[in-house]
């Protein structure tokens, strides 16, 4: 089991026929996700190497069934672009471009929310793997496994290493999402969390967070209050110079508030781990699982 794409996912990418998109969409397939049709205004009956383009996310879904999206057009039209596949019925909407204008994602935030049809993730994020069945995103689906840890990330390249390391332990994960770290997220550490508890083929959560922001500090409350299963997490920015702008959009600290020791302390008092390094989060998940083999 696995969480958000899977082997039903059918994947629509806003943006195919662009070099990124195409590039992407193309990776997608190869591992195995049904790319079942691409969106370019104005380039509707072309394909790219197979997958049919169509003009907009009606013609798409009508003809296809799509019911996941991929956004990877520039950011003056990504918030359109969300809009458009949320009001075509795509349940699942995965939105890679970055450098949207808050306000855009604010407006985006708000449709989506009111509606209830759709759920993001992103913008501005790496997007989701489920080892052995579907990715949709730029995640490197070579470093991952199939096994029983659902992470879950403001970064996306923290995440690979974590993967990566379990991997060559012989473990692995039920699915990485990657939610991005733009001030205005459609889907944060809370949602994927709950998500995960419901799962039953993931055991052991991992939160990769950053500094800014009170996320980490939510999904603390929420991990106390109604999480059962094992939760470490890895904050990065312990050595961020006082004061310096860095990160992400979303990473920003006011006084000792979003910085990564408020959050692991914030982290530590609900009973969650907190490692210093990506790595030593990893191996303490090695030796969680090796304990329960």
């Amino acid at each position: 089991m696995s969480i958000l794409v899977d082997r039903s996912t059918k994947l629509v990418v806003s943006g195919i026929t662009g070099r990124e998109g195409t590039f992407h969409s193309l990776r997608n397939r190869d591992y195995g996700t049904q790319v079942v049709a691409g969106v370019t205004p104005g380039k509707g009956g072309q394909d790219v190497e197979g997958i049919p383009v169509f003009n907009t996310f009606h013609d798409a879904v009508q003809n296809t069934g799509a019911n996941t999206a991929m956004i990877f057009v520039p950011p003056r039209f990504a918030a359109d672009s969300i809009l458009e596949a949320e009001d075509a019925g795509v349940g699942l909407i995965i939105a890679i471009t970055e450098g949207i204008p808050a306000h855009d994602e604010l407006r985006v935030f708000n449709t989506i929310k009111k509606n209830g049809r759709s759920r993001l993730v992103g913008p501005n994020c790496p997007g989701i793997l489920s080892p052995g069945k579907a990715t949709v995103g730029i995640i490197p689906a070579s470093f991952f496994k199939e096994g029983n840890v659902g992470v879950v990330s403001r970064s996306g390249t923290l995440t690979y290493q974590i993967g990566n390391e379990l991997a060559r332990s012989g473990f692995g994960n039920s699915t990485i999402v990657g939610i991005g770290g733009d001030p205005v997220p459609g889907t944060d550490f809370v949602d994927v969390i709950g998500l995960f508890e419901a799962d039953s083929e993931t055991d052991l959560i991992v939160m990769c967070g950053e500094i800014g922001g009170d996320a980490e500090e939510r999904a603390a409350e929420f991990i106390a209050a109604s999480v059962s299963k094992p939760v470490l997490a890895y904050i990065a920015g312990f050595t961020a110079p006082p004061g310096k702008t860095m990160g992400h959009a979303g990473a920003i600290v006011s006084g000792s508030k979003g910085t990564a020791a408020a959050k692991a302390e914030a982290l530590e008092a609900k009973g969650v781990r907190v490692g210093r390094t990506p790595t030593e989060v990893a191996e303490v998940a090695i030796s969680l699982l090796g304990a329960a083999a």
